[in-house]
């Protein structure tokens, strides 16, 4: 049986890429049935990229973290046969939400503009991701986005290039504004009984992100630029290199600099100049480099014990193999099971709840069979015709 809060929710998605599938991933873990749409003939591309790990050349290693514990259905939405088995899903299957990241020009022809499908279901939430809204057609990803956005412009170091971030960002972060609107969306509905169209931008989402700096530079007249490791108002905030690995301190405080200096071995950093951020900011340069020596004969377990135990913010620059084998990680990873090969992937939970029991990423059109035979009652025969035609 079905658990959690959005148990009883049915999606059916026509995804690909990681922003869309991201945000029903999410759907998943919170219990809502996923159903991914691809074409059976131009599936989504990224079935294809990364390692082949199942000796399958449609399930290689990208596609799979973002795709567990859903369902999928292949559909040719190019032809009016297809169009019209989509409107009897969204019928028969009582689906909740109907979301898609294709570009704009795409809806009408692919027969999935709101309006459409509104009409089928009137309680339907339809949601579309676009790079820069419905109304601009322009093609769009993530490291694009990062530069449109300003996000480079602040990553990187002091004087050196632009640097796109290491995690796809606004990727991820149009998935978390798009989820927190579809479930508004079922909220609302759930008081008012209407359906509603959500469009996600995410130049929109990714430039929300950027209240401070938007703010600083161009009503207050303060430049925000790269810094590197360090911070613009605070200080000493660096990477230090240890005997056996690298430390991020960061000091938020007068008081946490004046801990860090009452230890023996950063006592002789505890000079009157440096009592107050506005001093440890103006020597930023001396202070890092008498910090680096204090750093570099120290082991990573020793600099992270006294300081933590002095109460100063610090943490080991960690592997992604020390990040899985940290306590407060490792008790939270969920571990899905391939039936077939027997193939584990393990995946952080989501922040809050208990981690979900999710399926593995399912085959391209693995559940046709099931969903268009229990939802439309189509034969076997009838499905056989349909993949002949290819519609399904």
């Amino acid at each position: 049986m079905a658990r959690g809060l959005l148990a009883g929710v049915t999606v059916l998605s026509l995804e690909q890429a990681t922003t869309l599938p991201f945000l029903t991933y999410r759907l998943a873990c919170d219990g809502a049935r996923v159903i991914r749409v691809e074409n059976a003939e131009r599936p989504d591309p990224n079935r294809f990229v990364g390692h082949d790990v199942l000796g399958e050349p449609a399930m290689r290693s990208y596609f799979l973290p973002n795709n567990c514990g859903k369902e999928a259905i292949t559909l040719n939405l190019g032809h009016p046969d297809g169009q019209a088995l989509l409107r009897a899903l969204i019928a028969k299957l009582g689906v909740d939400v109907f979301a898609c990241n294709q570009r704009t020009r795409s809806y009408a022809r692919l027969g999935i503009e709101p309006q459409r499908l509104l009409a089928v279901k009137s309680d339907l939430i339809w949601l579309g991701i676009t790079g820069f809204g419905p109304d601009h057609d322009e093609a769009a990803y993530d490291p694009v986005l990062q530069a449109r956005a300003g996000f480079m412009e602040l990553t990187g170091d002091a004087g050196g290039p632009p640097t796109v971030f290491g995690l796809p960002m606004v990727d991820l972060g149009a998935a978390e504004h798009g989820y927190s609107e579809v479930v508004k969306a079922l909220y609302r509905r759930a008081t008012t009984g209407e359906g509603a169209r959500i469009d996600v931008s995410m130049l929109r989402s990714a430039v929300s992100w950027m209240v401070a700096p938007i703010a600083l530079s161009s009503s207050l007249g303060e430049r925000v630029a790269r810094k590197g490791n360090r911070h613009q108002f605070f200080a000493p905030v660096a990477v230090h290199r240890t005997r056996d690995g690298h430390v991020y301190l960061a000091v938020g405080n007068d008081q946490q600099w004046a801990a860090l200096t009452a230890l023996p071995r950063f006592a002789g950093l505890g000079r009157p100049e440096y009592a107050a951020n506005a001093g440890r900011i103006a020597d930023v340069d001396g202070l890092d480099r008498a910090l680096a020596d204090c750093f570099a004969d120290l082991g990573t377990g020793e600099a992270l014990e006294s300081l933590r135990r002095a109460g100063v913010p610090v943490s080991r620059v960690s592997t992604l193999a020390d990040v899985v084998a940290d306590p407060l990680v490792a008790e939270r990873l969920m571990q899905v099971t391939d039936p077939r090969s027997g193939l584990r992937i393990a995946l952080p939970a989501p922040p809050v709840g208990e981690p979900p029991a999710l399926s593995f990423p399912p085959r391209l059109g693995e559940h046709n069979e099931k969903i268009y035979g229990e939802a439309l009652g189509l034969a076997p025969e009838r499905l056989a015709e349909l993949r002949r035609r290819q519609i399904v």
